[in-house]
């Protein structure tokens, strides 16, 4: 776990720092492409060039692609391209609507937490036909629970961060027993309020490279978190900084 921020500045040398910071995505691209069941999914493209992997990016519930117009740049200068997926359960947040939910319910289609991995795995595949790299797959809230579970079985993803994930699913499906086989690199946080569930949640994954990073204050739920409105933002961001330089 991370405790000393502290020292995590420390770990992160200078010079790291400033080649990152010299990345400068592009404005967001919206692109499209279909689900398995041919539903068609809106994304937004934040691209900086073909070297580079691909970060796929999902939002909580009741949310859309919008939830990261503030973050995925800085995702970028992380080294990554990215994705920011509508998934067809949600609806809007920052001003951006969930294209993709709309589209499920004008067409019918199911529109669960569970029905969202599939919108998820689709972005997964798009991302990996444009650059031949593994994904960097993060998750918020419901979709944080979806990441770890993908991640679990799906060979094209290099390391997932959860952002509050739970057992959100009911009976549907037990994460804790489907996470346990979870070999690639995770990172884990939430508020500290969900820490211990967390904590629960995670201790039978394998993974070699395991965090957990817990803030020193009350915290914010999913991605939210990263956001400059919450005074803690920077916490967060050293932790999943030292988190990407273990990971790769």
């Amino acid at each position: 776990m991370f405790k000393n921020l502290t020292l995590a500045v420390c770990i992160f040398s200078l010079s790291a720092f400033t080649a990152m910071v010299q990345i400068n995505p592009k404005p967001a691209t919206k692109i499209y492409f279909p689900a398995s069941d041919a539903l068609l999914v809106t994304a937004d493209l934040y691209y900086v060039n073909d070297s580079l992997p691909y970060m796929v990016l999902c939002h909580q519930a009741g949310f859309s692609r919008g939830e990261y117009m503030e973050t995925a740049a800085k995702f970028c200068r992380l080294g990554y391209n990215c994705i920011a997926v509508d998934q067809r359960c949600g609806n809007e947040v920052n001003g951006i609507k969930n294209e993709t939910a709309a589209l499920a319910l004008l067409k019918n289609r199911p529109t669960s937490y569970l029905d969202a991995e599939d919108d998820i795995v689709a972005a997964i595949d798009y991302a990996y036909a444009k650059s031949g790299k593994k994904i960097l797959l993060v998750g918020s809230s419901y979709s944080a629970s979806l990441a770890l579970k993908i991640a679990a079985t799906n060979n094209k993803i290099s390391a997932v961060m959860a952002f509050s994930p739970g057992e959100y699913f009911g009976k549907q499906l037990k994460l804790k027993d489907v996470i346990s086989d979870l070999t690639v690199p995770v990172f884990v946080t939430s508020t500290k309020a969900e820490s211990t569930d967390v904590s629960a949640l995670i201790s039978d994954v394998k993974s070699k490279v395991k965090k957990q990073f817990i803030p020193a204050s009350k915290g914010v739920h999913g991605t939210s978190c990263l956001w400059k409105n919450n005074p803690d933002y920077q916490d967060y961001w050293f932790a999943i900084l030292i988190f990407i330089k273990q990971a790769r």
